[in-house]
């Protein structure tokens, strides 16, 4: 059944205009009093409504803008309890460290499969309905073959995104054997996890991994078929770019404290993003990164939430976008971008972040003229509806 869309005030598509078939995410581009028809679970057209074709169905935009859906490419969602107490602490002074992770280790060893299954659950609709259609899932929070494994299949039932990181930190019972761990990260973790994953990610930083271990986990879970991603350079300067360069990884997520060697490496890699994680930096009162610096290099950037229990609870593309505007220095159409077509790049995937002819017809009705309202009007919600698949799956019309 097809839908068109028409009277769009602003549509976004991230794509040619005359692009005919399913290409990589192009520039920020956009039309204006346009329209677009989705057919089935596919964009069929795009371009002026005056010269729109007819289709099944017909949704009046009335002077709205849509968007490509959110490409959420970094998330935790995969855990119990709360540390509320300790975000609070935060922000009367006490710095952030790594440590509090292993409080959300013992509360998640100690939940039910059914108890994780309905948090994640929860914050994935959560998220839809702020505009994701797409989103990374991490484990980490388990830490045993038994936690780690239940976890990647948890999420593997919400998203096919989901990436095995064992290695987030050392739990409290390897603590004078980390070598010991990483062994199991790389043996019999990582053989009994990789079937319901697509990647494999390490925390390489001060309290969590170095760079041969970090490199060592990656090649193991390259050899397992899993491609990688590495959280690098959040707490201060260090080694993770480099080791994400050299592992071609898909990404590497923070990039908070990066040298110009690390910037070079980035721009010249053959495809490893960038992804800035704004929301971790509001909630940690760190520094944020440089955007700015990036963008200016040539490097790819990637928006993301970073949704996690300690860190960084905030499931709001819009929040991180207005916070990368605000802080970071990007214009709306690049916080736009690195938040739907950056994304799916940081994901690689092409199928997603653009509306361009044959997409997967993933997209936004914003209750707004433009998506700039996003970072003008933030903390306001403003999503109209969600399109996933073709389907409107969240709005005033859903089902």
């Amino acid at each position: 059944m097809s839908v068109l869309i028409t009277n769009v005030g602003e549509l976004v598509t991230n794509a040619p205009v005359d692009a005919v078939s399913v290409a990589s995410p192009g520039p920020f581009a956009a039309l204006s009093d346009a329209a677009i028809v989705l057919d089935g679970a596919k964009v069929a057209w795009t371009g002026p409504a005056a010269r729109a074709p007819a289709a099944d169905s017909r949704v009046d935009a009335a002077g709205r803008a849509v968007l490509p859906g959110f490409v959420d490419s970094h998330a935790h969602l995969v855990f119990a309890g709360e540390r509320g107490a300790e975000f609070a602490a935060r922000m009367a002074g006490r710095p952030y460290s790594a440590g509090g992770i292993r409080s959300t280790v013992a509360a998640t060893r100690a939940a039910t499969d059914d108890q994780l299954r309905a948090n994640l659950t929860r914050l994935a609709t959560e998220m839809l309905k702020q505009g994701t259609t797409t989103f990374e899932c991490k484990s980490g929070y388990g830490l045993t073959v038994k936690d780690e494994t239940r976890s990647v299949a948890i999420a593997a039932d919400i998203t096919p995104e989901v990436t095995y990181l064992g290695a987030h930190v050392v739990p409290a019972e390897f603590e004078n054997d980390a070598a010991g761990y990483v062994d199991l990260v790389c043996g019999p973790m990582l053989a009994a996890c990789a079937p319901s994953a697509r990647w494999v990610d390490v925390f390489c930083e001060r309290g969590a991994f170095g760079a041969d271990e970090a490199r060592a986990i990656l090649r193991a879970g390259e050899s397992a078929g899993l491609q990688a991603r590495v959280h690098a350079n959040q707490l201060g300067p260090g080694p993770g770019v480099q080791v994400a360069v050299e592992a071609e990884a898909a990404s590497a997520d923070h990039c908070t404290f990066l040298t110009d060697a690390d910037v070079d490496a980035l721009a010249a890699s053959g495809g490893t993003v960038a992804t800035l994680l704004p929301g971790v930096e509001f909630s940690t009162r760190q520094p944020y990164p440089d955007a700015r610096r990036l963008l200016s290099a040539g490097v790819t950037v990637a928006i993301a939430t970073d949704c996690n229990p300690g860190s960084c609870f905030t499931s709001s593309m819009p929040l991180c976008m207005a916070l990368a505007v605000r802080e970071m220095r990007m214009t709306t159409e690049e916080a736009l971008w690195a938040a739907t077509a950056g994304g799916a790049h940081a994901l690689r995937r092409t199928d997603v972040g653009h509306l361009g002819t044959g997409a997967r017809a993933d997209l936004i009705m914003l209750d707004a003229p433009s998506h700039a309202y996003l970072a003008y009007r933030p903390g306001v919600p403003q999503i109209a509806g969600v399109w996933r698949g073709g389907e409107m799956v969240a709005g005033p019309a859903a089902g």
